[in-house]
Order: structure tokens, then sequence, then C-alpha cells
């Protein structure tokens, strides 16, 4: 029977660190981010990778913990394109009794509210990523629809995902490329949030966590989830006390 999810465990006779839950977007699949999830399993994360939101995530999130055996925690939710709207937008909800809430959350590629029409497959391959690997997993997986990369993103959902003030710790991710994106309204959303960080990835498209630079990005990722896993306040592990570049 296959797994709704994508599973990566830590290498044996390593200790779990944290678990993070991975949201994919628009006409993705969990086999999308089976790169990204290998790697930062290979930092000891149990990673587990949900498909594009469909329904109430919240009772998508709490079957997906609830197939995990023995939870680490610090527990944190990631979201790509819209799978980062609807993991925003349920932060900013009230905080219910659940194992399943999570500590903190990376957004990666929220989307903005200008709409983009693609003219076509390559087009919306190339709003999403230039990593040739990349593209040819989104074309040869038979279950991503073509358009679907490219459909129309509910207003109301981006309202609640920029309106957002959730406590829990944020890492935002965009890339400097990203032609669906909205660097205004992510740094008003950045300014919004009490405990954030914005990072602009150098010449990344939309799927920050899968373009070029994807190695670069799950070191970044991995660094806030080893500030995640320190004691309050969130601090870097590591501090630049000098350098010339």
């Amino acid at each position: 029977m296959t797994s709704l999810y994508g599973d990566y465990t830590a290498p044996a006779g390593l200790r779990t660190r944290g678990t993070v839950l991975v949201v994919a977007g628009r006409g993705e699949t969990p086999a999308s981010y089976a790169r990204f999830g290998a790697r930062l399993a290979a930092d000891a994360y149990r990673v587990r990778v949900l498909p594009a939101p469909d329904g109430d995530p919240a009772e998508a999130l709490a079957a997906a913990v609830a197939g995990i055996p023995d939870l680490v925690y610090p527990l944190v939710l990631a979201g790509a394109d819209t799978g980062a709207a609807a993991v925003a937008a349920l932060v900013a909800t009230a905080r219910p009794e659940a194992d399943w809430w999570p500590d903190a959350v990376v957004l990666a590629g929220l989307p903005g509210y200008d709409a983009h029409t693609a003219a076509g497959w390559d087009d919306e391959l190339d709003a999403r990523t230039h990593c040739p690997a990349h593209r040819g997993v989104l074309t040869g997986d038979t279950t991503v629809q073509r358009g679907a990369l490219a459909s129309s993103v509910p207003a109301a959902l981006l309202d609640a995902a920029y309106g957002s003030t959730a406590e829990q710790p944020h890492l935002l991710l965009v890339g400097d490329a990203d032609p669906l994106a909205s660097r205004a309204d992510l740094a008003r959303l950045a300014k919004s949030l009490p405990a954030v960080r914005l990072s602009v990835v150098r010449g990344a498209h939309h799927d920050v966590l899968n373009d070029l630079q994807h190695r670069s990005v799950a070191a970044e990722v991995v660094a806030f989830l080893e500030a995640v896993r320190g004691p309050a306040p969130l601090t870097p592990v590591v501090h630049v006390e000098s350098s010339s570049w």
C-alpha cells in the first residue's frame, strides 16, 4: 500500500533531534520534497512530508502526527507555497491543546496576491525553479497535473497568512528571483511577528527549498532548527564576531 506521506528518518545510531512536518504546495506531491527531506534527516531530524492542503489542515496535521511513533520535540511545521499559506493561517488561530501544535514555523515561498498566468508547462516550471533535477522531478511525476502549479490562491487564505501575529518563532524564506512572491507583504509580515527571521536566497525562484541553492537553504533551515532546540529566547547557535566577507 502506497503511503500518503514522504517519510525520512535519521541514520541508524543517531538520536533524533526533532520532528519536521512539511506541507507541500500547489500541484506538488510529497515526492517533490524527497531531496529536502533526506537532507534534514541526514542531520538527525525526523521528517514527514504531507500532500498539498485539501480541506482542514488541522485534521491533516493531527493525522500525520498520530502516525509517528515516539514523537520527538521540538515539532516544527514547514510549508511551501500554498502549504506555507495554510501553515501561517493555521498558527494565526487560537492555540489548541494538541500534540501537533508546532513549536516553530518555516514558511518557504509564501505566495503573493498577484496571479501568475502561465503560458504552458515550461512557463509554470520557470516560475517555480531553475534546478534541472527538480524540474525533472515535477515533469516525471505523473500525479502533477499541468496547470496546477499556477492555479489561483484564495485571497482569504492569504489574508489570514499575512495577518498572523503568531507567537512561535518563524523562518521566512524567499528567493530574490521569485516572480510569485510579494516582498512588501513579506516585510510587513516580518514586522508583525514577535520572533522571526526573513531570509532572502540569491537567485532562487518560488520553490526556494528545491531550486539550485537547495543545499544552502537546507543548511539555513537546520541552523534555525538548532536554534529552536536551544533555550529561550531564540538565538542563533553561531554568532559571527568578525568577518571580511
